[in-house]
């Protein structure tokens, strides 16, 4: 039997909350059959897709206006008289009564207001509704400056089914310190659910694992006022340490892009897909879907990202005219520790994409990871060429971990960039289109800073 949220989540209380709705509590009724979201998705200059949750079958609806001028002080905000609406979804069960709904009748460099309608009815929210769209800067100014959330592995507790003993998700105010740092938009770099025994063997089980996550209540104002991206990582993807051999892969890819919004899919099996913002690109990669098993002997057969993905990396990143360009991943791919889940595990691609990268005299390369639930900055010199950085920022919500002794001991490794306890990334991109400069700061779960530092894109040449 496929899974229902409002069996899960109270279809009873729904009920009674249209019952309610039909005696003139409209507002009552919309905010009942909302289950999670809004989310804003993926942004361009003419597109922004939004997402909606509910709770049985039910009719949504996205109304969008302009918003003309910021607010100052106790001057509020002026909006456009000019409202639009997106297409409108009729959610059901085969589908998690999700909703993908896409704002297309947008201007570039625009911000936009917007409310949830829930059977024409306005779904009353107590935190900010709004999405963006990307300036049309070529050929006309510098690229405008941008700041994007990083984090990964986000574990919510379900105590009758957890492993028994200290819980091991926890934290969720990082969300409220996320959110309060208003980026504009969030990378999500794998694990952002996961999913347990329970789950991982039927479409039931995943399809509830990604809506209890998606549902937790601190996460819900982050993902209405920011755009969100996201790749996977073993925990969202199958059981952990999962390679090519899991056998519902189908199943969880179906999962990501129901409960996902990326703006693309370069292979029908896979999560990966890039985007760009301003003049950066991001290259979302998949490293479970064609990955060989971890324990396999290394050589040419030990796939990792597998010799399409890398082929279309490599010819996407040769295409890019991006000032920095991010390669996103779960595991870490710079740290030569040949532990955990390392790219170096499988050093014959690792070697062959390091000298593929070098040969193209591709400028302005970094990678974005996760995993391994400590966040870490490391740094591999390259004879002749520029080095390459690999930002690790992890744990969000799960239970956080320290490296191994002899990893901080490693000539990557970055002194002063080691955090072992729950933490986010806000990178910035500012400056004039000749001189850019990446800046990685990392805060706690309560919004701390803990380190800073800057990257000129003249250093990546």
């Amino acid at each position: 039997m496929l899974f229902g949220p409002a069996v899960l989540f109270g279809q009873s209380t729904a009920k009674k909350q249209v019952v309610a709705g039909r005696n003139g509590q409209k507002s009552a009724t919309a905010s009942g059959l909302l289950q999670s979201g809004p989310m804003v998705g993926y942004s361009d200059m003419r597109e922004v897709k939004l997402w909606v949750q509910t709770k049985q079958p039910a009719r949504v609806q996205i109304r969008y206006h302009e918003v003309t001028s910021q607010a100052t002080g106790s001057t509020p905000a002026s909006t456009s008289a000019t409202t639009h609406l997106t297409n409108e979804v009729y959610t059901n069960r085969q589908t998690a009564f999700t909703a993908h709904l896409l704002a297309d009748q947008v201007d570039p460099g625009k911000t936009y207001a917007y409310d949830v309608l829930i059977e024409g009815q306005k779904v009353s929210l107590p935190y900010p509704t709004k999405f963006q769209t990307q300036s049309l800067w070529q050929w006309r100014t510098d690229p405008p400056m941008f700041r994007f959330g990083v984090g990964s592995c986000t574990y919510v507790n379900e105590p009758n089914v957890d492993r028994p003993g200290t819980p091991y998700g926890g934290g969720y105010e990082i969300f409220t310190a996320l959110a309060a740092q208003k980026p504009d938009f969030m990378l999500w770099t794998g694990d952002n659910t996961y999913t347990r025994e329970v789950d991982w063997n039927s479409r039931s089980g995943v399809l509830r694992r990604y809506t209890h996550t998606r549902s937790l209540p601190e996460m819900q104002p982050l993902l209405a006022a920011t755009h969100n991206y996201a790749i996977w990582d073993d925990h969202d993807y199958g059981p952990d340490d999962s390679d090519r051999s899991y056998w519902l892969k189908e199943v969880t890819l179906d999962a990501f892009k129901l409960f996902w919004a990326n703006p693309n899919f370069i292979f029908p099996e896979s999560c990966a897909g890039t985007f760009e913002w301003n003049d950066c690109q991001f290259f979302m990669l998949d490293d479970r879907t064609f990955r060989a098993p971890d324990k396999m002997p290394d050589g040419p057969n030990k796939a990792y990202f597998s010799e399409k993905q890398i082929q279309w990396l490599l010819d996407a990143l040769t295409f890019s005219k991006a000032t920095f360009k991010f390669i996103v991943t779960g595991g870490q791919i710079v740290n030569p520790t040949k532990s955990f889940e390392n790219y170096a595990i499988y050093g014959t691609e690792r070697d062959r994409l390091f000298k593929a990268i070098t040969d193209a005299k591709i400028p302005g390369v970094l990678f974005l990871t996760g995993d391994r639930h400590h966040s870490i900055l490391h740094k591999l010199e390259r004879p002749g060429t520029y080095p390459l950085y690999d930002l690790t920022i992890s744990p969000l919500t799960s239970g956080p971990a320290k490296p191994l002794a002899e990893e901080l001991k490693l000539p990557t490794y970055v002194d002063g960039t080691l955090v072992t306890d729950r933490n986010f990334g806000i990178l910035s991109v500012s400056g004039p289109l000749k001189d850019r400069v990446l800046t990685i700061k990392v805060y706690d779960q309560k919004g701390a800073e803990r380190w800073t530092k800057d990257v000129r894109a003249s250093e990546l040449k």
